[in-house]
């Protein structure tokens, strides 16, 4: 069995701190764990179900055809969302690409109270670079700078964008009550 990337120091093989050659099964073992984290990221980037499934499976595969080593698992997490939002860009610049309808996203979505499905629908109406520092900072918590070096841009570009998201929320809200 031929290996595809490595990952060293303090990747999944803490104790021998040595490059270790990812195998079928250590593959399975990232994809597993992260396939639905990039899904959600893709989900939050684009609103299709159907290009986010596309975007897991593209992502999963530069994965698996990766030969460079990761430094440590968290590398190989943030390497798989930064591989996700670019290849969620390229879809934005296609010419196939169309706009899900907000109407469609909520019929599929399933939430446990009418709140639930408000918050969701004011956060799917905002712009996607507003839509994408939320979700980073509040359901995947990552940090500030880390957001900024995921997006490339500045840690006060990720500041201002969680700020004035946070305000259009609240204003949305408000006005809804």
């Amino acid at each position: 069995m031929m290996p595809f990337a490595c990952i060293t120091g303090e990747g999944l093989h803490e104790e021998t701190k040595e490059v270790v050659c990812l195998e079928r099964e250590e593959f399975l073992l990232l994809a597993g764990k992260y396939k639905d984290t990039v899904f959600r990221v893709a989900l939050n980037a684009l609103g299709s179900p159907h290009d986010a499934d596309d975007i897991v499976q593209e992502t999963l595969l530069r994965l698996w055809k990766r030969s460079e080593p990761f430094e440590s698992e968290a590398h190989a997490r943030h390497w798989l969302i930064r591989v996700a939002l670019n290849l969620c860009k390229n879809v934005f610049r296609s010419p196939w690409h169309k706009a899900v309808p907000l109407e469609e996203l909520e019929a599929a979505a399933v939430f446990d109270t009418p709140e639930q499905g408000e918050l969701y629908a004011e956060v799917m109406a905002l712009p996607e670079k507003y839509r994408t520092v939320l979700y980073l900072f509040y359901y995947e918590e990552y940090s500030v700078k880390e957001i900024a070096e995921l997006l490339g841009v500045s840690q006060s570009v990720v500041t201002t964008r969680l700020s004035r998201a946070r305000q259009t929320l609240k204003s949305e809200l408000t006005e809804v009550s």
